[in-house]
């Protein structure tokens, strides 16, 4: 049983996903606004939060990004924008997945499930990768290049560490999009590129001038050692 933050502001949404939750085996716990969310998230610990981006008093990006400053409790938004810009900023923001409204309650338990998998270390490798002067640590979450620690967000460590379990092989974004953001059914591939943006730029490299991520076009990416 998870322990679950539902924050939406719509009474009757809210009151459907805590009976469609609880009826899953659930204990949630819910908020109507962005700030009082974002109490209880700090406050109570819980394993999950789902998000609504739209709600009064503040846009829940920024309630994200204020809940990223000091937690890293994974989060699965909630919400009716299906524009490519608005996911991805979302994502960027630290959210772990997203689901699109209106949705069944059986896809939102699959994310959650999928979301809590990968936070508990489950789908990760046992052991260290090391490619190159970098190393991946699935267990501990931790990366380092040349010795020196690197922050990642939650998505973006997911994303480095699938590459980095199938490191020297070309990975495509429709299988990335499948397995690291549980999307089977496709997604934008923009979704893929920020992501590998933000890592080559916090792991020192840049698309211009690739050392381990490198593209492969028309076919995908693939984590290696620089080339000589």
């Amino acid at each position: 049983m998870a322990q679950l933050l539902v924050v939406e502001d719509d009474e009757r949404i809210r009151a459907a996903l805590i009976r469609a939750l609880r009826e899953r085996g659930h204990a949630v716990s819910s908020a109507g606004t962005a700030l009082a969310g974002l109490r209880q998230a700090v406050e109570d610990r819980p394993d999950l939060v789902v998000l609504d981006l739209g709600l009064p008093d503040l846009d829940g990006r920024e309630m994200l990004r204020m809940l990223r400053a000091v937690s890293t409790v994974p989060v699965i938004v909630a919400t009716a924008r299906d524009d490519d810009e608005s996911i991805v900023q979302a994502l960027d923001a630290g959210a772990d997945d997203y689901v699109l409204k209106p949705f069944q309650a059986g896809q939102l338990e699959a994310r959650i499930r999928a979301v809590l998998r990968r936070a508990a270390g489950v789908d990760a490798g046992p052991t260290p990768v090391t490619v190159g002067d970098l190393t991946v640590d699935p267990r501990s979450r931790r990366v380092t290049v040349g010795g020196r620690a690197v922050e990642l967000a939650p998505k973006e460590f997911d994303l480095l560490a699938y590459l980095a379990a199938r490191s020297g092989t070309v990975v495509s974004k429709r299988e990335l999009l499948s397995e690291v953001w549980q999307l089977p059914y496709g997604g934008s591939d923009k979704t893929v590129d920020v992501h590998l943006s933000w890592l080559r730029r916090k792991l020192g490299e840049s698309a211009a001038e690739p050392r381990l991520l490198q593209t492969v076009r028309g076919v995908g990416v693939r984590l290696a050692e620089p080339e000589p």
